[in-house]
This record gives structure tokens, sequence and C-alpha cells, in this order.
């Protein structure tokens, strides 16, 4: 049976193996003499290097300390002053990427319908605000829309990623309207007349903060001006297409998949140059 000791050799008892370590402050010596632990004599090293020693320097960030690649600085400020709603108090913001366009979380506490307060932390992409535009042929029931690849759907179960949809743009520090102007110059190569503002939708509340500026405006013969097709050099290929109204319509959810093209559509159909008359 395990005891604390053992028999030496000629019957005397032994303490256990680790007797002479019980006292956590030191050892014993070859002459018996208590001595201190191993690294007692660096105490004061250590402490000397300790005090020396600076904190890690913090590397600048793009977008927050230095521009990022489109020149942008303060990123993190974004959000922070928000006051409109009482029952959301802003505690911090992050820059979690800063490329082409901006990902942040933000941390901030929310009051519940109970009263209950929590803190929460939310993900935002920031890609700015944009335009789209439904061009129309009343006389002829026509719409003009385009045709380009769009990678993200691709990725996303899209058979071909070729998608089709309204012409549309980021806003680009313009207003929406002249924005929608030179979307719909550059990408179908109509330069439109008076454009009707049809409402303002955020796409994507859960996680995007961008806010989509609808419009629709007649196209015809005299409004065409180029051949179209996007710019080039920003790697845009894109396809002009002419379809019947009804035509596009019935193809909602076959291969006219994207939601802002949809919605114009449909107010097209609804409320638009196609509504039935009374």
């Amino acid at each position: 049976m395990a005891d604390s000791g053992s028999n030496n050799g000629d019957g005397e008892r032994m303490p256990p193996a680790d007797a002479d370590h019980r006292d956590a402050t030191g050892v014993a010596g070859t002459d018996g003499e208590r001595m201190p632990p191993a690294d007692a004599d660096n105490a004061a090293a250590r402490g000397a290097v300790d005090d020396s020693a600076q904190a890690p320097q913090r590397v600048p960030q793009p977008g927050v300390d230095v521009p990022d690649r489109r020149g942008r600085t303060g990123l993190d400020r974004v959000g922070r002053d928000l006051d409109r709603n009482p029952r959301v108090r802003v505690r911090d913001v992050r820059v979690l990427t800063s490329n082409w366009y901006v990902t942040r979380a933000t941390t901030f506490d929310f009051q519940h319908a109970d009263g209950r307060w929590t803190t929460e932390e939310r993900e935002t992409y920031d890609r700015g605000d944009g335009a789209t535009i439904l061009l129309y042929d009343a006389e002829r029931r026509t719409v003009l829309l385009t045709r380009q690849f769009r990678f993200p759907v691709y990725v996303n179960e899209h058979p071909d990623g070729m998608f089709i949809e309204t012409a549309a743009g980021l806003l680009d520090e313009d207003d929406p309207e002249t924005a929608i102007r030179r979307e719909a110059e550059e990408e179908t190569g109509h330069t439109v007349g008076e454009v009707q503002h049809v409402f303002d939708v955020y796409m994507s509340p859960g996680s995007v903060t961008e806010k989509l500026h609808f419009f629709a405006a007649p196209y015809g013969g005299g409004t065409r001006s180029s051949a179209g097709g996007g710019l080039a050099d920003e790697g845009e290929d894109i396809e002009v297409l002419e379809l019947a109204f009804d035509d596009a319509l019935d193809r909602i959810g076959r291969d006219i998949v994207d939601a802002k093209t949809i919605m114009l559509l449909q107010w097209a159909a609804l409320r638009g140059p196609f509504a039935p008359t009374a």
C-alpha cells in the first residue's frame, strides 16, 4: 500500500522523493541549506526588462488612421453619433475591411420592448447608395433591360451568372437623378429626358447599408446617343435587351430574378406606364 515514505537499504525511513520541495519558496542545497527558487535571482532582471519593454505599437489601419485605396480615413467614426432612436446607444465601431467597400462591426446597447437593455453587435457592409431605372416605350409596350455577368449570383447557384436587370449603379458622390442619367447612358446608350422618381428602398437591411433610388423614364429612337454596353476600362461588358413588357413580366422568377428589376416591372404593371386605365 502506498504511504508517505519508503525504506532505504538499511531500513531507515526516507522522506518522500519530493519532501525537500514541499516549501514552494525554496529547494534544498547540497549542504542542506534552503535555496531560493531557481528563478528568484532573475526576478529583478525580469522586472527591469518589463519596466523597459514598450507596448507593441498599433499598426496604422487603412481607412481609419491612413488613407485606404480610395483615399478615405476616419471610417470608424461612421454611426458613432447616431441619436435618432433613444432605444439605441452606439458604443463602438470597428472597421473590419476597407478595400473598395467597407465592412464594419458596430457594438450598441439596445432597449427591448419590455424595457431590458442588451449589448448587441452587428456587421454592416457599406458600398454606398445607388440608383436604378426602368426605360420603357409605352406605345410599343417594350422595356429596355441589360444582361451582364454577376459573380456574386454565379457563386450562389445562378446557372451562368449572366444576370438580366434594369440599368443601375452607385451614386459615386452624385445626386440620385444625376447618377441614374449617367448609368442609363453608359449601360443602355440612351440619354433620357424627364425621369420619374418611383420610390427609395433598402434592399438588404439585415447587413447592407445601401439605399436604392428607383426611377423610370421613356426611351425611343430619339434618346439613343451611343451603343451603350458599359465602361470597358471598368471591366463592364453589358448586353442591351429590348423585351416586350408582357414577356418580361412572364419571365419573372425564371430568368428575371433580380429584385430591383422585378419591383420596377410590377410597379409599371400596377401603377406605371402599363397600368390598366380606369
